[in-house]
């Protein structure tokens, strides 16, 4: 005989949530030839002078999906790989005029879906949503904690 659940299965909630907010945001992005990690470089990389390495901990990718996202932005002249104004040594990501126009093109898609979910709740369930999520991702559910089994972190596939 199964235990008796005492809480709301958050885990389900929050995966299967994240899931097929992550499939509706792939598609609509896709329309226009973007990935979600090819939007979230070139947004971030619009905002100030940031390196390859720490765009790649903004969008929570390792090395290898970095350098496979920045090459296809390159191959679509949408972002090239630069020398630091401020540290020669470094290299930044820099966003072409092309790639400014489709990440403000990319950000118009992306409130869209974020709306087109929030939009399905009451304005007051919205809110405290919103507000609820905010603070778990701040506070109690800030960071990983260390395991000797870690938990595997869900990957879309692009």
């Amino acid at each position: 005989m199964a235990p008796t659940r005492t809480e709301p299965d958050l885990s389900y909630l929050l995966d299967h949530t994240s899931h097929v907010l992550r499939t509706r945001m792939a598609a609509a992005l896709g329309e226009i030839g973007l990935t979600a990690r090819m939007h979230c470089v070139l947004v971030h990389a619009l905002e100030e002078e940031r390196t390859q390495a720490q765009l790649a901990e903004i969008g929570d990718m390792d090395k290898t999906t970095m350098v496979v996202t920045v090459d296809a932005l390159e191959k679509a002249g949408l972002a090239e790989r630069r020398p630091s104004a401020t540290d020669r040594r470094a290299r930044i990501i820099a966003v072409t005029e092309a790639g400014a126009e489709v990440a403000r093109q990319s950000q118009l898609i992306v409130d869209g879906v974020h709306e087109g979910a929030l939009s399905s709740l009451p304005d007051d369930e919205r809110e405290v949503l919103v507000r609820a999520l905010g603070r778990l991702a701040a506070e109690h559910l800030a960071a990983p904690v260390e395991s000797p089994r870690p938990a595997r972190r869900a990957r879309q596939r692009t």
